[in-house]
């Protein structure tokens, strides 16, 4: 995107009309994981990292047929683990994290997936993005914004932060959006970071923000 950002009111005041925006065009937008319950989920996400959904859920699946509790990751072979999540980006080191936490989930939680942030984040695999994805959408407990790459760069383009750090984007973000809205407003900025914000070719001429609230805006 060249050019230089243009001078607009600041976040606070824009806000709403973003979330309305984001609303009217994405009404529908949710987690696109695929998932029957909150371990599966959080299988899923720790999986999604530094990988696409669309390839995570190719394969979870059948790995979830094969592995129906935190006991059965817990006692797997790591070696059939890891073949099972081959097709996967990074899948020994997930393999690694997924026992891990599964071995955790038995000894400490009962073998159930905790609903507190602060439980959650002890679980190899699982930093504040994964645990708000997990918490969000299995839970529907709202202890944060889930800052995925999408969301960093949107937040960014759109003047919602400056700042560069996960922990203090959210902050920013979580300052500014409503509580209650702050998963949905998570899975329609992914969305449109899919659909239309794009990394490398923003299409500006799609977007439901426009010139009036989006800094970063270029005309054709």
């Amino acid at each position: 995107m060249g050019g230089m950002a243009k001078k607009l009111p600041p976040a606070k005041s824009r806000i709403g009309a973003i979330l309305a925006a984001l609303r009217k065009a994405y009404p529908t937008a949710t987690c696109s994981l695929t998932y029957r319950n909150p371990l599966e989920l959080l299988v899923a996400t720790i999986l999604s990292a530094q990988c696409t959904d669309v390839l995570v859920n190719k394969v979870t699946p059948g790995l979830f047929k094969k592995y129906r509790t935190a006991k059965d990751y817990a006692d797997a072979d790591l070696a059939v683990l890891e073949r099972d999540l081959a097709r996967v980006n990074f899948y020994r080191n997930k393999a690694k994290s997924i026992q891990g936490a599964g071995r955790l989930l038995v000894e400490r939680f009962g073998g159930v997936v905790p609903r507190r942030m602060e439980e959650l984040i002890q679980l190899p695999g699982v930093a504040r993005k994964t645990a708000n994805v997990v918490l969000g959408n299995a839970f529907g407990v709202e202890a944060g914004i889930v800052v995925d790459t999408h969301m960093i760069r949107l937040s960014q383009r759109m003047g919602l932060t400056t700042q560069q750090d996960r922990d203090k984007i959210e902050r920013d973000l979580t300052a500014l959006v409503p509580k209650g809205r702050w998963t949905r407003f998570g899975h329609r900025m992914i969305a449109h970071g899919r659909a239309v914000c794009t990394a490398r070719a923003p299409a500006c001429a799609a977007c439901p923000l426009g010139a009036s609230l989006c800094p970063s805006y270029q005309a054709d």
